[in-house]
């Protein structure tokens, strides 16, 4: 069975009135996204978890604990780290402890929470 990990941020610390996001975006939608995406990787036949962070310090320290814990075939970063300027920061943190904590696991990118069992399939094969 193929595991994936979904990492995201936690939808009750983003900055909504960001312009780099797309509007009318809400945690509630969010939360919604992030349902649909687990379902649709469970629908896949794979073992999904997720991994919510807030964007601050302790980000890389809760997905280096949950690396430690499984290890994953893909992991697909969310596009509310990766896509704002102003989270550079901390999309590189995240990448950085994936990369040290899971060396082997394939990394993947989705742009919405919809999307997220598109971009792990990308990366895995049956």
């Amino acid at each position: 069975m193929k595991k994936v990990l979904f990492i995201g941020q936690e939808p009750e610390s983003v900055d909504f009135s960001d312009p780099a996001l797309p509007p009318g975006f809400d945690a509630k939608k969010i939360h919604a996204g992030i349902d649909v995406g687990m379902r649709q990787m469970s629908d896949r036949g794979w073992h999904a978890d997720l991994c919510l962070v807030r964007p601050d310090s302790t980000a890389a320290a809760a997905i280096e604990r949950q690396l430690s814990l499984v290890a994953y075939d893909c992991i697909v970063i969310g596009g509310g780290i990766r896509i704002p300027p102003k989270s550079l920061l901390l999309f590189e943190e995240i990448v950085n402890a994936v990369r040290k904590s899971a060396p082997r696991a394939s990394i993947a990118f989705n742009t919405r929470p919809e999307d997220t069992a598109d971009a792990a399939a990308r990366w895995l094969k049956p």
